[in-house]
């Protein structure tokens, strides 16, 4: 995967043989190279559509034939694919940013902080190195775009399986001992998202975590080998500390584990610190934190496997409902062979655990045949496996500041994922979940360490994601309870057990929610009312920015807007165009535009420090009603084509136009108000934070002066 594309070059031509001979290199180029290359490049041929635009490749990669082999599929050699480099230094006394735990959360913030510039982030962890096999697999679509931010997506959709659509296989009616399909339904809605849900092994995600973290500026690499052993926070915290926020009050102390230091106590000050450390998080036992919620005291077992089956749907999803021997989910897996399974076993007794049972993969393998009579199931390879019992339990806050205390002071600890709410994997939510708990909090410690926004946005952190995980476990409470529960005989309304029906219709019902774009923040400091939600109906405040396809006015290239904004820690401001000519003096684009770039009363100048880009704190992005060859670049506001870096070279990738020629017009999908147009505020997470009229300047300027803060001269 880290491998350079083959280069070539059209050198000047002096005839029409010579132009055809190195078209024709050009197409065996693409014809020969690894597919990393091919789909690296897709938007050079894709459709233009949105979710059609991925599918259309037909591109695909098969691998685990002959064995299971965890790491990157395309390095051959399994000595060198999994070595990984990580920090074996002692840690440093101070930093600013620690982080305990490198799980998904875990890597997710730490990549997020790596964007960064002068924040001391690092991130410890217990285990020796790297996972490489088992745990979460399921991609949600909004967990994909998140990916496009950090700059993996590509990366991930090369490798994982796709999931297309679900089949639904209940009781034969004639035949009870049997199954047979009931359903077989499209897996997302289309137009949910530009990208797909999939399915990829944890350990890969956190393989293209590390990628980004070190390919950073920061150079980060996590510290391994290290078990947490306990924290202490001193002196009167206060937000009347001067900011950026250099102080250092929170003290850890790690335990490192590795045979050439085993026993030895280092002691970290660090200013923020984040336990990303797990359903048994030490972090949240240091706070006091207690999990609250139930068991459902349901066993279930999970592996990763090579098998022969004659089962038709083995590379569909499958929901399995048996009459007598339990239920069955089957998750196909990346590299065309792995399959996933989750096999019900039996209620464990009250007050008993997981581990007080001798479950094998044996059994697991010996049930799962049960299930899927008439049907044959034989394992070649168990690669991975493991035994959970179901249960949902929510931390009453994810920080370390009381109710009573948040008026008088910000949070100096917080506590993400796993560590603060827990629910069953079957609804594929986990790892999805607890990477966007990190999205939503990585930015705000960065820019509260700047000095950029008031540490109160860190208040926002716990409020805003336990609504979302206590959402999730409303959600999984029931969806469990169905998927467990027997199948009901048809007519037979005295049986205790689920109509097939009602579950297939939960699980459509419920598709947004899985899918990851059902999220829906509450107005905050950061997410306002919906005051002028009229102007843009599609682009909800506090819901995730919707992508849609536009063509990029300087060079006609056809992109996806939200893939313009990157996990860098970066507001965006994205002008809609009304219904009039953009370059006319008059227009509400040139007054718009004209009060931005005003160095007394702009937000944009107000919070950008003396020296920097324009567009590093704020960036502004302005989208047309008219055809990209409408308009001429040159008559657009110079505010719009800025100058930056140290030659004052303008940057010509902020004015957009619709995609009229596929028919995907976003002023349509998004329901922009033509005649009016708006600005639609974005979140450095892509959570739309406001909504506002084009003649809404003093709304602008008091939004952002909330909670940002100005610079330092």
């Amino acid at each position: 995967m880290g491998r350079s594309p083959r280069r070539f070059s059209l050198k000047a031509v002096s005839s029409e043989s010579h132009l055809v001979y190195g078209l024709f290199v050009y197409g065996l180029t693409f014809l020969s190279h690894p597919l990393k290359w091919r789909l690296g490049h897709r938007e050079r041929f894709q459709s233009r559509t949105e979710l059609k635009s991925c599918r259309d490749l037909g591109l695909s990669m098969q691998f685990h034939l002959n064995g299971f082999r965890p790491g990157d599929p395309l390095i051959p050699d399994t000595r060198v694919r999994n070595q990984g480099c990580h920090s074996s230094q002692s840690l440093p006394a101070q930093v600013d940013i620690l982080i305990v735990g490198c799980g998904p959360a875990g890597l997710t913030l730490a990549a997020q902080l790596a964007a960064f510039p002068g924040i001391n982030t690092r991130i410890v962890d217990q285990k020796s190195g790297p996972l490489l096999v088992g745990q979460a697999d399921g991609i949600a679509c909004r967990t994909m775009e998140m990916f496009e931010a950090y700059g993996f997506s590509q990366r991930v959709l090369e490798e994982a399986y796709w999931v297309n659509e679900t089949s639904f296989w209940t009781p034969d009616p004639n035949r009870r001992e049997n199954i047979v399909r009931s359903a077989r339904i499209q897996d997302t809605e289309d137009g949910l998202s530009e990208f797909p849900h999939v399915t990829l092994s944890q350990a890969r995600v956190h393989d293209f975590y590390l990628d980004v973290m070190r390919n950073s500026r920061a150079a980060l690499e996590p510290d391994y080998s290290r078990r947490f052993l306990d924290l202490t926070i001193e002196g009167a915290l206060s937000e009347e500390r001067t900011l950026p926020l250099r102080t250092y009050p929170v003290s850890a102390r790690f335990e490192r584990l590795e045979d050439a230091h085993k026993g030895q106590v280092e002691t970290v000050q660090t200013g923020f610190l984040v336990g990303c450390d797990g359903a048994h998080s030490t972090v949240r036992r240091c706070l006091g934190r207690v999990m609250q919620g139930d068991s459902a005291n349901q066993l279930w077992g999970v592996m990763d496997v090579l098998a022969i089956t004659d089962f038709p749907d083995i590379r569909l999803k499958a929901v399995i409902h048996s009459s007598v021997e339990g239920n069955l989910l089957i998750i196909p897996r990346e590299g065309g062979y792995l399959v996933r399974l989750y096999v019900e076993l039996e209620k464990l007794k009250d007050s008993e655990r997981v581990s007080s049972r001798m479950i094998t993969p044996d059994r697991l393998i010996a049930s799962a045949q049960r299930i899927l009579r008439p049907y044959k199931l034989e394992v070649k390879e168990v690669a991975w496996w493991s035994v959970y019992e179901i249960g949902q339990r929510l931390c009453d806050k994810f920080d370390d500041v009381a109710n009573s205390e948040t008026a008088r002071r910000f949070p100096r600890v917080l506590i993400v994922g796993d560590a603060c709410h827990t629910h069953s994997p079957k609804a594929g939510q986990g790892m999805n979940v607890s990477m966007a708990d990190a999205f939503n909090l990585g930015w705000k410690l960065g820019s509260v360490i700047l000095g950029r926004c008031s540490p109160r946005v860190l208040h926002t952190y716990s409020d805003e994601r336990r609504a979302v995980a206590q959402e999730l476990i409303n959600f999984d409470r029931k969806f469990a309870r169905m998927f467990s529960a027997p199948p009901r005989k048809a007519g037979d309304a005295d049986n205790q057990g689920i109509d097939p029906a009602e579950f297939q219709s939960y699980f459509v019902e419920q598709g947004r929610f899985t899918a990851g774009t059902a999220t829906h923040y509450a107005p905050s400091i950061i997410s306002a009312e919906p005051t002028y939600q009229h102007l843009a109906k599609a682009l909800v405040i506090g819901m995730r920015f919707h992508s849609a396809p536009v063509i990029r006015l300087a060079d006609a290239k056809p992109l996806h807007l939200a893939h313009t904004m990157k996990a860098d820690g970066r507001w965006r401001l994205v002008i809609f165009a009304a219904a009039e000519d953009p370059a006319a003096p008059s227009s509400r684009l040139q007054a718009l535009c004209a009060f931005l770039g005003d160095l007394r009363h702009s937000p944009i100048r107000k919070f950008t420090p003396g020296g920097a880009d324009i567009d590093s704190v704020i960036d502004v992005l302005a989208v047309f009603q008219q055809s990209h060859r409408e308009l001429a670049i040159e008559a657009m506001p110079a505010f719009l084509l800025p100058q930056k870096g140290a030659y004052g070279l303008r940057d010509y990738e902020k004015i957009f136009c619709p995609d009229l020629k596929s028919g995907a017009d976003i002023f349509d999908l998004r329901g922009i108000d033509r005649t009016q147009g708006c600005m639609v505020i974005v979140r450095p997470d892509q959570y739309i934070a406001n909504v506002l009229p084009l003649s809404g300047h003093r709304e602008l300027s008091a939004f952002f002066a909330a909670f940002m803060m100005q610079p330092s001269p």
